[in-house]
């Protein structure tokens, strides 16, 4: 409510300012019909904004207004000097309010009646009594036009890419150290910039979901029906101009629920349903989309009667009748056609779903449907970015280039990787990557390319798009860019396949990919019986442990790292590597990082680096090339003597050496200064298991791990394998980890110890709770 009275205050003292001289200059020209119209909508408008946000007193001076300008417009009255004086005190008196509203000020009622008086025919003229002490507060907001704001956001995509274009050739020859700062600084700023520059442009989704009550409650009680609303995630942002494309089309969808969905109460209550149908809203950022879901619990689509209707208009039934389920349930965007019998005030007339579908893919979104008969339908509406700069990440497919969001992707690996196995089943590509299942697409056969080369090894990608997860092989990963995305054409983006386009720093325009509009055009099916899913969890049991990359490192030995430890390897050219400062470095991303190896760097025209963050601090380390992603088993012997190697592991036969985490950034790391990181003490870890395995994973996400606390220190958190101490729960909160994936019943707050997300969000939520 505050967002909206700070809003009612900046466009009230807006056309104040601009009304103040039409007002006299109507006195002047009382048949002036166009000033009049903007007087009586200024208090129009006024009126209906008391209403709304609970101003009594405003409402009843911009009311009593209204009537006898209203007046003035039917030639009941015509205005003279009295009228136009009346009218402008009433109008003072409304700035004056505004002011005291923004400043906080008491409001003082004097006068307001004697205000109103004056403005009947044939009142005697009164002085108006100013409210005293009050200042306007100093503008801490500006109203700009939308297409100065489009100008801006356009002006901060050229800057990116001119950026992006400087560094990369930069980057093709040796760079002054002078000049690389310059453009380090540079870098930082645009950053800066963009964020901000993007921001203006968006808006809290509750500006359209907030006159969704009213609608609902108006149109359940015309149709005779009672319906609970549910608004979540309000607070997502989008784009203010998507926000208004968007308002009709979801009217008339939540109309449609009411009124094809949900049924009657009597009917509710022969079906064992409760009397009150409910309907739940929805929005919620999924990479670089919005996705808005509509879902009531009414009687869904039948499809049947879809069917019978089609026919009567001369459809072929046996083709109707032979298509998938999902087609089926999209029949009902077919133009002309109502699922009502009758025609009624809200729906029947044939006209909506169609036009609905066809707002939505002008905007670059798409609709999907998911009825279940007689418990309801879901309706998700995906709406792309308009214009936003992600990460992303380039793949080659059939000799062109194309962008994947960094955000849908879990990783990257290579079809020749030892832990890869690809089956066809029932003419379709399985991918088996550490005993974890899922459909493969290749990216040429779903796009109708061909397939430039069929040699070498295909890079696939593993993309998670929230319903599950699936591969994507491509014919290579070229880079990793920042990119400008904007709609493509209708046409482009109906394809479903596509999120946008944008224009890299090479210059050649380039396509976004949409990887769930993609799964959904090949037809993937992420649904699992329960059965399936028992299976998971066996095999999940069965190799769980800490997750590594193993790579081949710089003196020819096999080792391994942490994969949580590991934000990306990437292929660096010889030259951007210099010995400077005392140490390695490499310039990455017009960053310079402090470089680590165990072998020779100087005199390699390639070299494949991986970059290891902690949270505060990053660190590349050289390697010669990486093999594939393990699990660490718990068997780990650690090493005698503190250095680069925390110990060796077993590894399908092989003693394979542990990188310490702790080593490359204890002595490789540019620190200014220590962070203050939360103090976490591992209690109860009787074999070690902890402070081997856990440990590392808490340095990294910014922790500083001990087992016995020195002199004065009080930890943040405890962790536990068991039940803690009184004494130490009494001084900070437990984390508990437990060895089973299942907990043991409702009150079990415990974690499961191979759950890294969920030991971490269970250990921040510890430390915020007790911060707080």
């Amino acid at each position: 409510m505050d967002d909206l009275i700070q809003e009612f205050i900046a466009e009230t003292r807006e056309t104040l300012e601009a009304l103040s001289g039409e007002i006299v200059a109507w006195e002047a020209q009382p048949a002036d019909r166009a000033r009049l119209d903007a007087i009586f909508r200024f208090v129009h408008t006024v009126k209906g904004s008391c209403g709304f946000l609970d101003l009594p007193r405003l409402g009843r001076l911009s009311h009593a207004a209204e009537d006898v300008l209203a007046q003035v417009r039917e030639g009941v009255r015509t205005p003279d000097r009295l009228l136009v004086n009346a009218v402008l005190a009433i109008v003072d008196r409304i700035g004056e309010l505004v002011e005291a509203i923004d400043s906080g000020a008491a409001l003082d009622d004097t006068g307001d009646e004697l205000l109103i008086a004056a403005l009947a025919e044939g009142a005697e003229e009164i002085a108006q009594t100013s409210m005293p002490g009050l200042h306007r507060a100093a503008a801490r907001s500006v109203r700009l036009n939308v297409d100065l704001l489009d100008r801006m956001m356009s002006g901060m995509s050229d800057m990116v890419l001119a950026r992006n274009e400087l560094a990369r050739r930069l980057r093709g020859g040796d760079i002054d150290p002078t000049i690389e700062a310059a453009l380090e600084r540079l870098s930082l700023t645009v950053g800066e910039m963009r964020d901000t520059v993007t921001r203006t442009r968006m808006q809290k989704i509750d500006a359209l979901f907030s006159a969704l009550p009213r609608m609902v409650r108006d149109t359940a009680a015309g149709l005779g029906k009672s319906v609970l609303l549910q608004v979540e995630g309000s607070d997502v942002e989008l784009d203010r101009e998507m926000i208004e494309m968007m308002r009709d089309p979801l009217v008339h969808i939540i109309r449609n629920s009411i009124d094809h969905g949900i049924e009657a109460p009597v009917e509710r209550r022969a079906l064992g349903k409760r009397e009150n149908g409910r309907l739940v809203v929805s929005a919620r950022q999924s990479g670089n989309q919005i996705i808005i879901e509509i879902t009531d619990d009414g009687r869904g689509i039948d499809t049947e009667k879809l069917i019978r209707k089609l026919v009567a208009n001369g459809r072929d039934e046996a083709r109707l009748r032979a298509l998938p389920e999902r087609a089926k349930l999209d029949l009902v965007f077919e133009p002309g056609l109502s699922s009502k019998d009758e025609v009624s005030e809200v729906s029947g007339r044939g006209v909506g779903m169609d036009i609905v579908r066809a707002s939505i893919e002008q905007i670059g979104g798409r609709v999907d449907l998911d009825s279940t008969p007689g418990k309801g339908l879901r309706l998700a509406i995906h709406v792309p970015l308009t214009l936003s700069i992600i990460s992303a990440i380039v793949v080659g497919a059939g000799g062109q280039r194309f962008a994947i969001s960094r955000q849908a992707i879990e990783e990257i690996v290579t079809d020749h990787g030892d832990a890869i196995r690809i089956d066809t089943i029932g003419g379709a590509e399985v991918l088996s990557v550490r005993g974890r299942r899922m459909p493969l697409l290749n990216l040429c056969e779903v796009l109708g390319l061909t397939r430039v080369t069929h040699s070498g090894p295909r890079m696939i990608s593993i993309v998670n798009i929230g319903e599950g997860s699936y591969a994507l092989a491509a014919d290579m990963v070229l880079d990793n860019e920042e990119l400008v995305i904007k709609p493509a054409s209708p046409a482009v983006m109906s394809t479903g396949v596509y999120a946008g386009q944008t224009l890299p720093d090479s210059g050649l325009p380039m396509l976004l990919l949409d990887c769930t509009g993609i799964a959904n055009v090949a037809g993937l099916d992420f649904s699992r019986d329960d059965e399936q899913v028992q299976d998971d969890e066996k095999v999940a049991d069965a190799e769980a442990g800490i997750p590594a990359l193993l790579f081949i490192d710089l003196d020819g030995a096999r080792r391994a790292v942490p994969l949580a430890a590991v934000d990306r390897v990437e292929q660096v050219d010889g030259d951007s590597v210099r010995f400077a400062a005392g140490r390695f470095r490499v310039t990455i991303d017009e960053r310079i990082l402090p470089l680590a190896s165990q072998g020779e760097i100087e005199g390699r025209a390639k070299l494949n680096v991986l970059r290891l963050k902690d949270g505060a601090n990053e660190v590349s380390y050289a390697i010669e090339e990486a093999l594939d992603i393990i699990r660490l088993p718990d068997d780990l012997v650690p090493a005698r003597e503190p250095g680069p190697i925390a110990g060796v592991a077993l590894i399908d036969g092989e003693q394979v050496e542990l990188l310490d985490i702790l080593w490359v950034f204890d002595e490789h790391a540019d620190r200014d200064s220590e962070a203050h990181a939360p103090l976490c003490l591992i209690a109860g870890d009787k074999d070690g298991w902890m402070a081997s395995f856990v440990r590392p994973l808490l340095e990294t996400a910014g922790y500083r791990v001990v087992a016995q606390l020195g002199q004065g220190e009080i930890p943040a958190v405890v962790l536990s394998t068991d039940e803690a101490s009184a004494e130490l729960a009494a001084k900070a909160p437990v984390v508990r980890l437990r060895s089973r994936r299942a907990a043991a019943g409702a009150g079990d707050d415990s974690v499961y110890r191979y759950d890294r997300a969920g030991l971490l969000s269970a250990l921040e939520a510890r430390v915020a709770g007790k911060r707080r």
